[in-house]
């Protein structure tokens, strides 16, 4: 049934008289399809001529809210992202009004209302560079959404289960996400300084599920990408467990960064596994096989291959310290080649390292023993003197889940 504007201004104010914030989220998403009848409707609006008409039809804001909607919903059909962009902008600004004054039930409102902003900037931005103009519609948007963070964190009137505060998290979400997008992951410091400065909150756990899985993947991707391998694993293995099981590209992005952090650890993933995610199975594959067979050509050759993509996802230097292992996998098959002897010459360890492809010296070879033994991947000692390697009676070469602080010493 078509919904001429009139009827659209009733249900508005009817949705916020009610406080349903659900119906009032379908009612301001410029994809509802009262939106197309809008458009229909007003062949060519304007801000002026709608104003003009309908100004003071129902309460302020909402009628002035009502109108911008209006033109979003043209822009966006119009195919015009950056005036939509704009429009939005200020709608919610509009909007913003309403919220700071009233409890949560606008959350789902102002959830949607902020998604929506979002991807009309992503839109905005695209279109505006495949015209080769400069844009900066998703830091402007990263900008707004940081408004509705500081007005979900200053209630302090509203009962805890109306608190806007269980927006947080949510809100948290997508100024991540729009860092990230622009490259300004600095500036979350000062998102996560904020929520560590608020006792007041209700815990993490207590947040709908999905808010707790997109801010543990971000805290574990700030981490991860400032070399805090272990509270990167902490958290994205978190993420991972807590991630719905249907929501397969979620969990991929997750194990895009936890798999190499396992990598690390020694902690090579399960067939099984990479069988549900064949994206990364490609991958990572020839990793894992250069690693079990301690290969350090078919290592590098895998580096060469991948190495775009691998920057690509900042994981170019996780993956390059991970070839450690394929070292130590090389220097194990020396050790089972010589019945396991606690004596070794360094000359084999650098013949090994020559046939796998290496061209170093007796020196470097040294360097390399010397290296996989103060890491803990050998246990032993170089008598320098005699050119000798001597390892343990014992557990020589240790598991690698087994090394107590495997992040340490990387």
């Amino acid at each position: 049934m078509t919904v001429p504007f009139s009827t659209f201004l009733l249900q508005l104010a009817q949705a916020v008289a009610e406080e349903d914030g659900q119906r009032l989220a379908y009612l301001l998403r410029p994809t509802s399809p009262h939106g197309k009848d809008l458009v229909k409707e007003f062949r060519n609006p304007s801000r002026e001529t709608l104003t003009s008409q309908y100004s003071g039809s129902i309460d302020t804001p909402w009628d002035e809210i009502a109108i911008r909607y209006v033109l979003v919903t043209t822009h966006a059909a119009r195919k015009r992202p950056g005036e939509a962009f704009s429009e939005q902008s200020q709608l919610i600004s509009l909007f913003f009004r309403f919220f700071s004054q009233n409890t949560g039930w606008t959350l789902p409102a102002l959830f949607s209302m902020l998604r929506d902003l979002r991807d009309l900037a992503y839109d905005a931005d695209f279109n505006a560079r495949y015209n080769g103009q400069n844009t900066e519609c998703m830091e402007s948007a990263a900008g707004v959404v940081a408004k509705a963070f500081s007005m979900c964190m200053t209630d302090r009137t509203s009962p805890l289960d109306l608190s806007r505060k269980w927006g947080i998290y949510y809100v948290v979400g997508l100024i991540m996400k729009c860092y990230f997008r622009v490259r300004r992951i600095n500036l979350s410091k000062n998102i996560l300084r904020a929520l560590e400065a608020n006792p007041d909150l209700p815990p993490l756990s207590a947040y709908p599920r999905s808010h707790q899985v997109t801010y543990r993947y971000y805290l574990g991707m700030l981490s991860f990408l400032n070399e805090d391998y272990a509270k990167a694993e902490q958290e994205l293995t978190l993420a991972f467990y807590h991630c719905h099981v249907d929501a397969h590209r979620n969990q991929e992005r997750i194990l895009t960064c936890l798999i190499p952090l396992r990598i690390l650890r020694g902690h090579l993933p399960s067939a099984e596994l990479m069988q549900r995610f064949p994206v990364l199975d490609e991958l990572f594959s020839p990793f894992f096989a250069a690693i079990r067979t301690g290969d350090i050509s078919a290592y590098d050759a895998a580096l060469e291959r991948w190495e775009h993509r691998l920057v690509e996802l900042n994981l170019w230097i996780t993956i390059e310290k991970a070839r450690e292992l394929c070292i130590r996998g090389l220097f194990r098959r020396v050790w089972v080649a010589t019945d396991r002897s606690t004596r070794i010459p360094i000359s084999m360890f650098h013949c090994s390292l020559r046939l796998s492809g290496n061209d170093v010296s007796v020196e470097e070879a040294e360097c390399f023993v010397a290296n996989m033994i103060y890491k803990g991947y050998m246990r032993g000692y170089i008598s320098h003197e005699k050119q000798m390697v001597v390892l343990a009676n014992a557990n020589a070469f240790p598991r690698l889940g087994e090394r107590p602080t495997p992040y340490a010493l990387l």
